[in-house]
């Protein structure tokens, strides 16, 4: 089950822009290591290289002591045990599971398909990562968990010898996270390496032999993981002595009209009578497990969902919200956890991504490009997004600078109550610190602020007030000082 892997003088340019420069250094079998490095800092470039989606510019990998010819792609890397989980979904949703694990190494009985053998090697990879669903389900109805476990029980199937997680957790909970460390360590113990890339520092302290640091394409640092604390990570991610992570709180606005009001929505299957409010200058988070009904609640809120009951108000007035652009009209705007599929067009320049929700400003009636063009360079300082060029689709952004655009989009319209739903998922330790102050500038701008999230120390560190919710319903709303994580997980696991 054993692989070693070399990279030597690895380099890898896109055009005129060089992404990696001489990257080199081994990987012993059956240990597992921690990439870590800012979005953009070529951690992911070089796991497509090992994982055969990308060539390098100059430089080789070696396999086993023999170095792979150009050109073989995946499936030559599949084929010598090496198998990307991609940070992104890489699914289709139309299949089936099964159909989705074996997509390109189909099981052949004669010359048909034995559809039996899959669906039973399915069915194995699924119990081993703890998702009790049936092979047959199509893909687009799993929740953005069940989907991330999907991606790890095909990367089983394939039997791999050299794993390569990308952020396999971010979307988790607390328990199917347990189950991936256990599954892991029985992985290394059959002598699988696994490459664990998380900006969770406290995950990989816990999970890793080795840390490998990247920096602006780079390798910086290669140490034991238990020689380094997470302060030290950090701040060899980014290159300087990291400021506390989470800003000083505000005060909690006292009084005053609610920016939205909420009482007795309910979003049929997903979430029951739920009532919440919050002022301007307020960050409100939503904690729960996967499932809880969070991110449907909102979703039934902005009409992206149908709801059988409720009523909204937004600055004391009644409104019936029908679709997310009615809902910006009103005032109010949302982040989806989901930025590749609902957040961007990934297809699109970064240009008409950040003003297609305003688009009224920009045309009167005709659209004004230069006019767009001035305000993406705003946004492009304000919010620190890492481009070599405004004119670059936004796909080819790191996943951390998509997320900066994503925020930059849902705020363009100047909205006074924001949801942001999973704001920081996929993202380094430096971009959070970033996107943490921003949300604090939003509130001490007037605006309510909504933080769904699965990082409880996220919600601690940021909200006034967590709402917690369990299969559907509000179960609490907790403040200081009761705003712990033993409070929050008790709450949303039913024991309290």
């Amino acid at each position: 089950m054993s692989v070693a892997v070399e990279f030597r003088n690895v380099t890898k340019e896109f055009g005129p822009v060089r992404v990696l420069h001489g990257v080199g250094f081994a990987l012993q079998p059956g240990r597992v290591y921690g990439l870590l490095g800012e979005n953009g800092a070529g951690k992911s470039t070089l796991m497509k290289i090992l994982a055969g989606y990308e060539s390098p510019t100059t430089g080789e990998v070696v396999v086993d002591g023999a170095v792979r010819a150009p050109g073989g792609g995946s499936r030559a890397a599949e084929a010598q045990g090496i198998v990307l989980i991609h940070q992104e979904f890489n699914l289709a949703d139309d299949l089936t599971i099964a159909q989705n694990i074996f997509l390109g190494h189909e099981i052949k009985r004669g010359p048909f398909l034995d559809d039996k053998a899959m669906r039973e090697k399915t069915r194995a990879a699924l119990a081993q990562v703890g998702l009790p669903l049936d092979p047959d389900t199509r893909v687009r109805k799993l929740i953005v968990a069940e989907k991330q476990l999907v991606e790890i029980a095909r990367a089983l199937a394939r039997n791999a010898r050299l794993l390569i997680m990308d952020e396999p957790t971010a979307t988790l909970t607390p328990g199917e996270t347990e189950r991936l460390f256990a599954l892991m360590a029985g992985l290394k113990a059959a002598g699988v390496t696994i490459i664990y890339i998380s900006h969770k520092l406290d995950e990989v302290e816990r999970t890793t032999d080795e840390v490998v640091v990247m920096r602006d394409g780079l390798l910086v640092a290669r140490e034991a993981t238990a020689s380094v604390t997470r302060r030290q990570m950090a701040n060899l991610m980014v290159g300087r002595e990291l400021a506390d992570l989470f800003p000083p709180k505000l005060p909690a606005p006292a009084g005053g009209e609610p920016a939205i009001k909420v009482r007795g929505l309910t979003v049929p299957g997903w979430a029951e009578d739920v009532s919440f409010d919050v002022r301007r200058g307020e960050i409100l988070g939503f904690a729960g497990l996967v499932g809880a009904g969070r991110t449907e609640l909102f979703e039934g809120l902005l009409g992206l969902r149908p709801r059988s009951a409720g009523t909204v108000e937004l600055a004391g007035k009644p409104v019936n919200l029908k679709s997310p652009r009615d809902a910006a009209r009103h005032g109010l705007t949302y982040l989806s956890e989901d930025r590749k599929g609902k957040g961007l067009h990934v297809h699109f320049g970064l240009r008409p991504n950040l003003t297609l929700m305003a688009l009224e400003r920009y045309a009167k009636p005709w659209l004004d490009p230069a006019a767009e063009q001035a305000a993406l360079r705003d946004a492009v300082q304000e919010f620190g997004i890492r481009t070599g060029s405004l004119e670059v689709r936004a796909s080819s952004l790191s996943g951390g600078n998509q997320q900066k655009l994503a925020l930059a989009k849902v705020l363009h319209p100047g909205p006074s109550v924001v949801v942001l739903d999973e704001p920081t998922r996929g993202v380094d330790v430096g971009a959070k610190r970033e996107i943490y102050h921003l949300v604090q500038r939003l509130a001490e701008q007037g605006l309510a602020v909504v933080v769904i999230s699965s990082e409880l120390m996220e919600l601690i560190g940021l909200c006034h007030r967590v709402a917690v919710m369990r299969a559907g319903r509000l179960q609490t709303t907790l403040q200081e000082p009761n705003l712990t994580e033993e409070e929050l997980i008790a709450h949303a696991t039913g024991t309290r």
